[in-house]
């Protein structure tokens, strides 16, 4: 992201994760982890709405790390239809954020899905202070229902246009929870010329 990014290896039930860690300027406010779309369709930590997410998050005082889900980059092992990735995101959860710090968690698309599943995993022992999902992938795998005590702490983030992940299909996760949807009009799936868009709608809500 910038020349103060940090690289870290951490290690995963698959073996090395390749991580990158940015800080906040003065004291961080908590650690936000932060996961990135399909293994199978060149999706990485590197991915242009992953870095925004990143941005956001270090720009509202938290420390932003990301990470390669296993079989991407230098992270070890191979993809593992969201099971092993979750396995990946709570292992990068225990070895960056200590216990008693605030964490947020955000992932795009594959790993939005990914991460409602560490919500659920987490949420009984470790609450979230903030949740962001954008374009979270809903069809091909179900999205775990999020705790109704989570819903003030989640921004959840669509393209009206998006091609990869209907928006009905979106809904149709989101209606029987009850859970508010931001929509972008004329959005597509990679927010495509709506990057600073999609970063100022994170910055209004962790500002919240």
């Amino acid at each position: 992201m910038n020349a103060s990014t940090q690289k870290l290896s951490l290690t995963g039930a698959a073996g090395n994760i390749e991580a990158a860690l940015d800080q906040p300027s003065g004291t961080p406010r908590g650690v936000a982890v932060i996961a990135h779309p399909h293994p199978l369709f060149a999706g990485t930590m590197d991915n242009k709405v992953v870095q925004t997410l990143a941005r956001a998050f270090v720009q509202s005082g938290w420390t932003a790390v990301r990470f390669n889900f296993r079989g991407v980059g230098a992270s070890a092992g191979v993809h593992d239809e969201g099971r092993g990735e979750c396995e990946d995101l709570l292992a990068v959860v225990a070895q960056t954020a200590a216990a008693g710090q605030p964490l947020a968690l955000a992932g795009f698309s594959f790993g939005a899905f990914v991460t409602t599943h560490a919500v659920q995993a987490l949420w009984a022992s470790r609450p979230m202070e903030q949740l962001v999902l954008v374009g979270t992938s809903t069809a091909r795998a179900p999205a775990a229902v999020l705790p109704p005590e989570a819903h003030g702490r989640t921004l959840v983030v669509h393209g009206e246009l998006d091609d990869t992940v209907p928006l009905a299909s979106v809904m149709d996760w989101a209606r029987p929870q009850v859970l508010p949807v931001t929509v972008v009009p004329a959005g597509g799936h990679f927010f495509h010329g709506q990057l600073p868009l999609l970063k100022n709608l994170v910055l209004r809500h962790l500002g919240a």
